[in-house]
């Protein structure tokens, strides 16, 4: 970001502070003069290139758009897996596919009953019977073009998808019900959806109730920077009734809008590649794994490998249970044929012979296995590591509080401390205690969750440890951001504890031509190591403080000696031992 006398280089998308910030002006001013140009803004609310280039305008300044390359720095999140394959792709050769589309929002807002919905008027206006099977994803036609959607409502399965490596979705439904508002699971989806950057689009639920407030919806929305095209924003809100079957259509038309306004393509003739939705056993059939292609052409036939199963695919059908002979990119297909059950977010791919999908499964099961035993968290400690290395850009961060009142200070403190080295991003901002939801959020967005007055409930401290997420608790608001910020410039430096693991009384002292003068000891509680530190106190005075060099065990050098039995200890460079001096051997983490 730079200026160059009059002109000035600002991004597709700033906060105000940073605009204030960057034009040397007051806040404060800046809000004066986007609501005398009909914006309503607040201090730490985003607004659009065109908005900013209007108020810099009138301080005699005329705005550039930045470079793409840019734009690009800040696009350094998760590529998930199969994109970066199609990358690999001649440009030449990528058309444009059917948008694969999921349904987020808070519970009972209507998330089944709008995808119920958006079947049943498919079903009324195709054949009869209609859909004969349930694969976990549908298509449906409008305007002669084909969109999929996923049918997994709910933010859980969209982001374990996602912590798994995949990117099922192109677009994200958020279904708001218009007599409830937003909710704390709409705050979350947001979050998830956010996190993915996958655009979004409101379906406005339950229109046609009589306590229906779709205004003070709005409000919510672009409060949380989602503000509707019809206020001058960018996020598209179509108000609709799941239960009425109204304004179906015009969502259908939203979603198409938003995929032309977006990089939706594969190749065809490509390699084929696509994401595992959902997996069963069925008792007749073995297992049937539903299957989304993103890039290529599945063909019946094909050797497949789901990550760590395999098969020759006997047979591919569509959603309505219609045997296919080959399916392209964006259709979903239930297929049979694999030895195993895959996971949902499993990624697959199309391989030449049973002999290397073998070989890529073997592959597979050893990778899974190192990595569950080297999984390390994603800490504030390694945090300059990474950046140092290039593989960090950005601290994503999940904050909880206890309430409002504390939670608005902090976010608005850790957001005065972004735009250094490292950009710092809150993904998701919430009060109550650290649960399930925040650590796969966390473990998909390898973000860090701090909490200030707040607990992990027993089920989120057991899959932070299995997914290897940093949880960071606080009771002091100032001890959390000086965390925070000492990361950022690389400060932090790791908290050293000491752990005795084990004691020793000294029974008597030999001659020893290495070392001078050796203890015997007896090990009277845990264990000696070699190479561990040790002090020796002489009553209630510590005399050496040092490491264990010598360990050796009737004659023989050894590693470790345990409780009860008996062992001689050489120091380096001290000789001045005693009878019944006592021996604390200990380790620092």
């Amino acid at each position: 970001m730079s200026s160059n006398g009059n002109k000035i280089e600002l991004p597709a998308n700033i906060v105000i502070r940073d605009l204030a910030l960057k034009i040397g002006k007051s806040p404060i001013d800046l809000i004066k003069k986007l609501m005398s140009n009909g914006v309503m803004a607040t201090i730490n609310q985003t607004v659009d290139f065109d908005t900013a280039a209007i108020v810099v305008g009138e301080y005699g300044l005329e705005a550039v758009l930045e470079a793409v390359e840019e734009e690009k720095k800040e696009e350094t999140g998760e590529v998930p897996h199969w994109r970066q394959m199609i990358a690999g792709e001649n440009s030449a050769s990528l058309k444009p596919r059917p948008p694969v589309v999921t349904i987020l929002g808070h519970v009972d807002h209507g998330k089944t009953s709008l995808l119920d919905a958006i079947r049943q008027t498919e079903v009324a206006a195709g054949e009869a019977g209609g859909i004969t099977q349930h694969i976990g994803a549908y298509q449906v036609e409008k305007k002669g073009r084909l969109i999929t959607f996923l049918d997994t409502p709910g933010h859980a399965a969209f982001t374990q998808m996602r912590a798994r490596g995949a990117q099922g979705a192109d677009i994200v439904v958020l279904v708001v019900a218009a007599d409830d508002g937003v909710m704390p699971q709409t705050r979350e989806a947001i979050a998830h959806a956010k996190a993915a950057r996958v655009p979004m689009l409101v379906a406005l639920n339950k229109v046609d109730k009589a306590n229906a407030n779709p205004d003070r919806v709005k409000q919510q929305l672009a409060e949380l920077e989602l503000v509707p095209d019809d206020w001058g924003g960018t996020t598209m809100v179509v108000p609709v009734s799941a239960k009425q079957k109204q304004g179906i259509d015009d969502l259908l038309e939203g979603i198409l809008l938003v995929a032309d306004s977006s990089e939706i393509k594969a190749n065809p003739n490509g390699k084929v590649i696509g994401t595992v939705i959902e997996a069963e056993l069925d008792k007749s059939k073995g297992v049937m794994a539903t299957l989304l292609v993103q890039n290529g052409t599945l063909n019946a036939g094909d050797i497949v490998v789901a990550g760590t199963a395999y098969g020759k695919l006997r047979a591919i059908t569509d959603y309505k249970g219609k045997p296919l002979k080959k399916a392209g990119p964006s259709t979903p297909v239930a297929v049979m044929g694999l030895s195993g059950m895959p996971s949902a977010g499993d990624l697959f791919q199309v391989v030449s012979s049973e002999k290397e999908a073998r070989s890529i499964v073997a592959e597979r099961t050893e990778a899974a296995k190192t990595l569950s035993q080297s999984k390390k968290k994603v800490s504030l400690e390694d945090l300059f590591a990474n950046v140092q290395s290039g593989e960090a850009k950005e601290l994503n961060l999940i904050v909880k509080a206890d309430v409002q009142g504390s939670l608005d200070p902090i976010v608005s403190e850790l957001n005065k401390l972004g735009g250094g080295e490292i950009g710092l991003h809150i993904l998701h901002a919430e009060t109550g205690n650290i649960g399930n939801n925040d650590v796969m959020l966390a473990a998909a967005s390898k973000a860090i969750i701090v909490g200030f007055n707040v607990q992990a409930d027993v089920d989120g401290r057991r899959l932070a440890e299995k997914e290897g997420v940093d949880i960071r608790l606080y009771e002091i608001i100032y001890r959390m951001t000086e965390d925070i910020e000492k990361a950022l410039k690389g400060m932090l430096e790791p908290k050293l504890e000491e752990k005795v693991i084990g004691r020793a009384q000294v029974l008597d002292v030999f001659a020893a031509s290495k070392f001078g003068r050796v203890a015997g000891c007896k090990v009277t509680e845990g264990e000696l190591k070699r190479g561990a530190r040790v002090r020796l106190y002489r009553g209630a005075d510590m005399v050496f403080e040092g490491d264990l060099s010598s360990l050796r065990h009737e004659k023989e050098d050894v590693k470790e000696i345990r409780q009860g039995y008996e062992c001689g200890v050489g120091f380096k460079s001290f000789n001045d031992i005693q009878i019944g001096d006592q021996l604390v051997c200990y380790v620092v983490e």
